[in-house]
């Protein structure tokens, strides 16, 4: 702002006449006016400040998780080994989880722990219900199961409705020329693992925030230094214990990137510096990996400090490039329902698709039934496509679940059902 300058003092020059007597003209002491100085310009009025974004949910985020449940719904029917390297899902499905605690722990921890358990149980009970009354039906009886019976059979089945710890169940039910496999029990509550070891990240998550936020580096890699002394082999701690540990050192470091994703850590670190050192973590994970091979070859699942870095690494370079989209972009846009849909049902999805994979066998197994499948060209075809048509059987059995079950993840985040929440209602109303 440009002030008017003050008027300049000293003499002031006024006419003069000169008499004879050669008098000078008396001084005339200057006074200035005061300066006039305006008034600061009022503040500009807050509808012309930067409108913040609308808080809600990450589109990017829910494309990633998306496509997570694709891959571990694809992994566990083909069996591939390859991909549990193409995408790492469940080291992605943790940073995600994370970030989202993070979000909500700017409110009282207590509260947000009991939250967040209460939208993991029911559908788990759901779930439980109807897996323990199959296994009963086929005749399990917990009291004399071989590895835990007794008294801690029947304890046992209190991680089927608090995933404190694995759930007991019979590794052979059946006959393997029935309806299912015989080894149908440890598929079904095999995906329980990974509700166990969320409930222990979000009761970990305040203390692991708060060290976060003192020291972030070493509270970052320090789940990498855990999984190389539990999951090599160094320190051996037997049991499900050892086994929940193994899980918590493993994904940890993952959920604590989620963390630094929040808390803008990640953001602050130079694109190129973050990609080169997650490269060379990578590199080490594969090169590991290489030297430590299991019965499935390059499964990471199988060798936990391989699965560690290689899924660190790739978490990284995932939320480097985080654009935090409010919508999706482009061709992208055309799979938002489906995006919606899954991210709104993802426990549901993760819960029921192992036991969904199964039941595809005895409906695929009616077409044999068929008359025109005595011709050899055509039984032969659809054992050569078996396993693609279980793939593509799989999904309306999942949507059946969804419609079945889903509205319990309702219930259970105390909104009102939905029997197929992919959105369009929503953002119709919005408009």
């Amino acid at each position: 702002m440009t002030y008017p300058t003050p008027a300049t003092g000293g003499r002031s020059e006024l006419p003069q006449t000169r008499p004879l007597s050669q008098v000078p003209f008396p001084q005339v002491p200057f006074t200035p006016e005061p300066t006039q100085v305006p008034a600061p310009a009022p503040p500009a009025p807050p509808a012309q400040a930067a409108a913040p974004k609308k808080p809600g949910r990450d589109r990017y985020l829910d494309l990633l998780r998306s496509i997570a449940l694709v891959r571990v719904v694809a992994y566990h029917l083909f069996g591939w080994a390859w991909l549990t390297v193409l995408f790492p899902s469940m080291g992605v499905m943790f940073a995600l989880a994370g970030s989202l605690m993070a979000r909500s722990l700017s409110r009282p921890a207590i509260g947000v722990i009991r939250g967040r358990i209460r939208r993991l149980l029911p559908p788990m009970w759901a779930f439980s219900v109807v897996v323990l009354a199959l296994l009963f039906l086929g005749g399990w009886n917990p009291g004399k199961d071989p590895d835990s019976g007794g008294t801690w059979g029947w304890i046992g089945l209190f991680n089927y409705f608090v995933p404190v710890g694995a759930p007991s169940f019979p590794w052979h039910l059946g006959d393997k020329a029935g309806l299912l496999e015989d080894t149908w029990p440890s598929q079904a509550a095999g995906p329980l693992w990974y509700l166990r070891a969320y409930l222990w990240f979000v009761i970990a998550s305040p203390l692991l925030l708060w060290a976060f936020r003192k020291v972030p580096w070493a509270t970052l890699l320090a789940p990498l230094a855990l999984t190389a002394v539990v999951g090599t082999g160094i320190v051996t701690i037997p049991g499900e214990t050892g086994n929940a540990v193994t899980d918590f050192a493993v994904y940890g470091g993952c959920w604590v990137l989620g963390f630094a994703h929040h808390e803008g850590v990640l953001a602050k670190v130079p694109r190129y510096l973050a990609v080169s050192c997650s490269a060379i973590v990578m590199a080490f994970g594969l090169w590991w990996a290489s030297g430590h091979l299991g019965p499935d070859g390059w499964d990471l699942n199988d060798i936990p400090l391989a699965q560690a870095t290689w899924s660190f690494g790739f978490v990284v370079i995932l939320l480097q490039y985080s654009p935090s989209w409010q919508e999706l972009p482009g061709r992208l846009a055309k799979w938002d329902k489906l995006i919606t849909l899954s991210n709104n049902r993802a426990v549901t999805i993760y819960l029921w698709h192992n036991m969904l994979i199964m039941a595809t066998v005895p409906i695929i197994d009616l077409a044999y039934n068929l008359p025109f499948m005595e011709d050899a060209r055509w039984s032969g075809a659809l054992d050569s496509t078996y396993m693609l048509w279980m793939f593509v059987l799989t999904w309306p059995l999942i949507a059946l679940a969804v419609l079945g079950t889903g509205w319990i993840e309702d219930l259970a985040a105390k909104r009102r059902p939905r029997l197929w929440p992919n959105g369009v209602k929503k953002r119709a109303h919005s408009r």
